[in-house]
């Protein structure tokens, strides 16, 4: 992979406007632009893959699937019509649910979100009566079995997962990384570029350090770049 396809830019966004500037000057430098819940939510999916397609991006649809098998199966032969490049579901909706997203998915990569990485390990207990590692590695094998092409973590359970022989192949995206510039915000589980990279890292969603990063970094551009060097040095 090159660098910029390991670097995914999530726009945490409520308008288009806000949007465009950031596809225009980032599509040259990264591989994808997550559109979440915020920007799909205010005004539509068909209308936000289009405008970030027509800015020359690609879309990861992260509209985190969490149904029953035949409606999670009906969303996502929708949001596969829209040529994303990757869209997320829940492993926690089960096995089935994520082979019936598996067998809709057309060219899009499936990918199965585990725990959140907001989440630290009080309320991984109290969510999933269970440590929030022990929980990921269980929800990613179920995620191989239904044949997803990857899955969501934190980046610090990727030692754990590449352990996995049965894992081998899964890709691994990975929220909760930031820079040793930028400030966590509300992740928990975090590691800077470079770590999540060196540990098994297929790919890195980065948010608020590339659309807002410190005045110091200077513009988001600047920001990316200064990330791809930092991955660039531990490949």
């Amino acid at each position: 992979m090159d660098v910029k396809d390991r670097i995914i830019v999530a726009l945490d966004v409520d308008s288009l406007d806000k949007a465009k500037t950031l596809v225009e000057s980032l599509s040259p430098y990264v591989g994808c632009f997550k559109v979440g819940l915020e920007l799909l939510t205010a005004l539509g999916a068909p209308q936000v893959v289009e405008f970030v397609h027509s800015l020359g991006g690609q879309v990861f649809y992260d509209g985190k699937f969490n149904d029953i098998p035949n409606t999670i199966g009906s969303a996502t032969k929708a949001v596969a019509g829209l040529n994303v490049r990757m869209f997320t579901v829940h492993a926690s909706a089960g096995v089935e649910a994520m082979m019936s997203a598996v067998a809709n998915k057309g060219t899009s990569l499936a990918l199965a979100v585990t725990v959140l990485t907001s989440l630290g390990e009080s309320n991984a207990h109290l969510i999933f009566g269970a440590p929030y590692k022990s929980k990921v590695l269980q929800l990613a094998r179920d995620a191989c079995l239904a044949g997803c092409d990857g899955i969501i973590c934190s980046p610090q359970e990727l030692e754990l997962l590449g352990l996995q022989k049965e894992l081998n192949g899964l890709m691994t995206i990975t929220p909760g990384v930031r820079p040793k510039w930028a400030s966590a915000g509300d992740q928990k589980r975090i590691m800077t570029p470079s770590e999540a990279i060196k540990a098994g890292a297929t790919a890195l969603v980065i948010g608020r350090p590339i659309t807002k990063p410190p005045t110091l970094v200077g513009s988001p551009v600047d920001a990316v770049k200064r990330i791809a060097e930092e991955i660039s040095a531990v490949l």
